[in-house]
């Protein structure tokens, strides 16, 4: 007869290879990088020397960046460099990729965070009223709002967006995270404008902030808010469908007490990892809004950097991106065994 594993032991080996995937996820995803970046038709020589340089200029930095070594020599180099914090010195800017990103990841963050809100307290609501009255006139408009949010892209809706309601009815302010006289005011802390604004107490670039950030986030938090509500109708729609609910319901149990109380209670957990990877779905696209709206985030870096062949620079924001992503996805995981018990 075997011996039961003691609960210490058993949490020690849970913890060792939670991280151990972990670190498996993130080599992964520090290998993809590093091969989309050889693979990308862009010459880092080049970019660096001009192409006027001389032949003997071009072959000296051409050893200095290491490229004449083997590729798994590049990558072990690249990977020793990023466990140092390294992620190489961005062609435009001059300063080094890991302080760029410190700078830019905050807005993103920011603009991301309201869209869940956003995403979160309208999308929910409408996933369980459209599961409620399923297959009835509310069902089919909030399935039609959540499917336009789906097909229609995010960079038309954003254009059309400037064009109505910033060039012709003036209700919000254009691109840029504030205006040009207010750029530079506020000290940067922590890199979120409307926190900064707040501590430094300048109330009113809090306010023209808000101006700027709200097209932009609405339109995140309609992307969100589509996906949402669909997957939060499809949980509700199998909770009601439990023989508990019937149970409250004959017991007298009121409608809003049946779907509140203990449909959406028990669909929550699964909606805990709908969340997060609706949070790192918009992290990972923030790039076309912040072009659109020349919003300083990770995303308008990325395609800036992209534009000037700044491979550094890109490749260390889409290894940002990727690690932000793996964490939401550990972190949803983490919160959906310790909520639901069953699932450990």
């Amino acid at each position: 007869m075997t011996r039961p594993v003691p609960p210490a032991l058993r949490f020690v080996f849970g913890i060792g290879s939670w991280l151990l995937t972990v670190a498996i996820t993130l080599v992964g995803l520090a290998a993809l990088t590093f091969l989309i970046g050889r693979v990308v038709p862009i010459d880092p020589v080049l970019r660096i020397v001009g192409e006027k340089a001389p032949q003997s200029v071009y072959d000296r930095v051409f050893l200095e960046l290491g490229l004449n070594k083997p590729l798994y020599q590049q990558f072990w180099e690249y990977l020793a460099a990023l466990l140092r914090g390294d992620f190489g010195t961005s062609f435009s800017t001059t300063r080094p990729v890991l302080t760029d990103l410190l700078d830019f990841f905050p807005a993103t963050l920011e603009l991301s965070s309201l869209g869940l809100v956003l995403g979160i307290v309208f999308g929910v609501p409408m996933g369980v009223a459209s599961a409620y009255w399923h297959e009835k006139w509310p069902d089919h408009l909030i399935r039609v709002i959540g499917l336009i949010g789906y097909s229609v892209p995010i960079f038309w809706l954003g254009l059309v967006g400037l064009f109505v309601f910033y060039f012709k009815l003036g209700w919000v302010s254009g691109p840029g995270q504030v205006d040009v006289f207010f750029q530079g005011v506020v000290p940067h802390v922590t890199g979120s404008i409307l926190i900064d604004s707040s501590l430094a107490g300048e109330w009113e670039i809090f306010w023209n902030a808000v101006s700027h950030m709200t097209l932009p986030a609405l339109l995140l938090g309609y992307y969100s808010l589509a996906y949402i509500s669909r997957m939060t109708r499809s949980v509700m729609l199998d909770q009601l469908s439990r023989e508990y609910v019937l149970t409250a319901r004959l017991k007298g149990a009121s409608e809003l007490q049946v779907v509140v109380g203990h449909a959406l209670r028990n669909a929550a957990i699964p909606l805990v990892t709908v969340v997060a990877l609706s949070y790192g779905g918009l992290l990972e696209g923030s790039v076309l809004i912040e072009t659109i709206f020349s919003w300083p985030g990770i995303g308008n870096y990325i395609y800036s950097s992209l534009f000037a062949a700044d491979m550094n620079a890109v490749l260390g924001g889409t290894l940002l991106v990727g690690c932000a992503f793996v964490f939401l996805n550990m972190l949803s995981d983490v919160l959906y065994r310790t909520l639901d018990p069953r699932s450990r």
